[in-house]
């Protein structure tokens, strides 16, 4: 006698269920996707259209805002000096440049580009955004965060050009 060999039905998309199955009405699963796909491309459309400051902060400049008082203030980078400018090279596609400048503003621009694609694929497939979004070690993601924050800090103070 041959045993029969099945193998275990293959989930299609593991890390999605379907906009029904998701944790939340499907109405306002939609608006969230809708909120960060829409944030993710104004971002994006923003960052895209300015030029990183080659001295490796100073870009949100270019967007209006003030310069940073640290600097002048304390004679040291505050700490997210660079982030603006990291998430601008990462949107003009020089990633590397972009880690060196600012890790913890690379990788949040990395994570929100990242959230915003999910996002946007999400509504064109009629899967549950908010699902995957759950299912995050959430207080890992922050502490890890925060962590990356503040080793960024001092990664940009030993970096900064000190008089």
């Amino acid at each position: 006698m041959t045993a029969k060999h099945t193998s275990p039905p293959v989930p299609t998309a593991p890390w999605t269920v379907p906009l029904a199955e998701g944790p939340l009405r499907p109405s306002v699963d939609r608006a969230f996707a809708l909120l960060f796909a829409g944030i993710g491309s104004v971002g994006y459309g923003a960052l895209v259209r300015i030029e990183p400051d080659a001295r490796g902060h100073g870009t949100h400049e270019q967007l209006g805002m003030e310069a940073c008082g640290w600097p002048l203030q304390y004679g040291i980078p505050c700490p997210t000096c660079g982030c603006t400018t990291a998430a601008c090279q990462l949107v003009h596609g020089r990633i590397v440049d972009a880690f060196v400048t600012q890790p913890f503003g690379a990788a949040v621009a990395a994570f929100g580009l990242l959230l915003a694609v999910h996002a946007t694929l999400c509504l064109l497939r009629g899967r549950s955004f908010v699902d995957l979004l759950v299912r995050f070690a959430f207080w890992r993601w922050i502490g890890g965060g925060l962590l990356l924050l503040l080793a960024s800090w001092g990664y940009k103070y030993l970096t900064w050009p000190h008089p």
